[in-house]
């Protein structure tokens, strides 16, 4: 019995082996291990056999049995990796190949926005910083003059991550102005950069987005003043929405960063329901500025004594919406490559000063 079960493991293993493709391994499959397959056909002469051999022999075909079912598995897997790599092989894209015409990307709003601030501002001497989009609460809050009990550190207005041991907690960052202390701390006056990027709050309706971008700006010197300010974000807002005299407002305001701080107001028209940026009648709030509070320039090391400067920020998604004309906020995150298609721009075509903006 022993030397017949040994013939027949090894019968089909060898089978199993030579098998050349799934189907023929399921026909190997079944006359093995089905109902009447060479192994079932054994299984069932046991019981011819007397109670003593029953029992080994039983063992014996059970463990060649295991043998054939697991070497049938095996080499299932095998030729099924063999044919994904076949139809993979088969199926592949060259993406080295140029794009069709009409498969031709598009820039996102927000992009351009944000290239077209950097180059208008870029003109004005003002160089790009980076930071984190994970802060601590020094830079997002403390050195920022943000007091323990204001509502901006509260749950419902901040993303926090689990607490460390130290029972510390780091957050994404509320805007950009971490930026600009990082940038404080690691350079030398006089400075002049924009901070553009992400930034992230517990909001989101109609209006808001719990992701959504700023620039901010920050001069620091021994000179600088409000009329400084004034003069830059006038050249600037002008630029950017292209009209000439732009009337521009400022109105007294409050952040605990700046002091005095205000709001900076355009000019515009509502007539027949319809926005026109640059027109006279009405005002919309376009961003928020002020002086550096002398405490943030302390928390960075600075005199206050010697040197002050001035900061601001702006939303780009509203600045989009305003120049583009675009209704709903939302529409930006909707992954709508029609929306995309109709209000993105022409990649490689940089805002320049001298060849235009949009």
């Amino acid at each position: 019995m022993t030397e017949t079960l040994d013939q027949l493991r090894n019968d089909f293993l060898a089978n199993v082996e030579a098998a050349e493709d799934l189907a023929a391994l399921e026909e190997l499959r079944v006359s093995a291990l089905g109902k009447k397959g060479g192994i079932s056909k054994q299984m069932q002469g046991l019981g011819k056999l007397p109670p003593e051999e029953r029992k080994k022999a039983g063992q014996e075909l059970n463990a060649v049995k295991t043998a054939v079912a697991e070497a049938i598995e095996s080499k299932k897997l095998a030729l099924e990796e063999a044919v994904l790599d076949a139809r993979l092989a088969e199926e592949a894209i060259d993406v080295s190949l140029p794009i069709r015409p009409e498969t031709e990307g598009r820039l996102h709003p927000i992009t351009q926005t944000i290239d077209e601030a950097i180059a208008i501002l870029g003109e004005m001497g003002f160089a790009v910083a980076e930071g984190p989009e994970i802060e601590d609460d020094f830079h997002n809050f403390t050195a920022l003059n943000i007091p323990p009990e204001h509502p901006a550190r509260q749950m419902h207005d901040t993303f926090y991550l689990p607490k460390k041991e130290n029972g510390s907690r780091m957050m994404l960052r509320t805007h950009t102005s971490p930026v600009q202390i990082r940038t404080m701390l690691s350079e030398e006056p006089p400075l002049r950069i924009i901070a553009p990027g992400r930034t992230y709050r517990c909001d989101s309706d109609m209006t808001h987005t719990p992701m959504f971008h700023q620039i901010e700006g920050l001069v620091v010197d021994k000179s600088t003043h409000f009329g400084h300010l004034k003069g830059c974000l006038l050249n600037f807002m002008s630029a950017f929405f292209e009209v000439d005299d732009l009337p521009l407002r400022f109105r007294p305001s409050f952040f605990p960063f700046t002091e005095p701080s205000a709001e900076a107001d355009i000019g515009c028209s509502r007539e027949g329901g319809e926005l026109k940026i640059g027109g006279s009648g009405d005002w919309m709030e376009i961003l928020g500025c002020g002086m550096v509070h002398p405490n943030v320039l302390r928390a960075c090391d600075i005199d206050p004594e010697e040197y002050q400067g001035f900061a601001f920020g702006l939303g780009v998604e509203r600045m989009a919406m305003l120049k583009y004309g675009i209704p709903d906020l939302r529409t930006f995150f909707d992954g709508d490559l029609r929306w995309l298609k109709h209000y993105g721009f022409v990649p490689l075509e940089a805002p320049s000063l001298v060849r235009g903006l949009s």
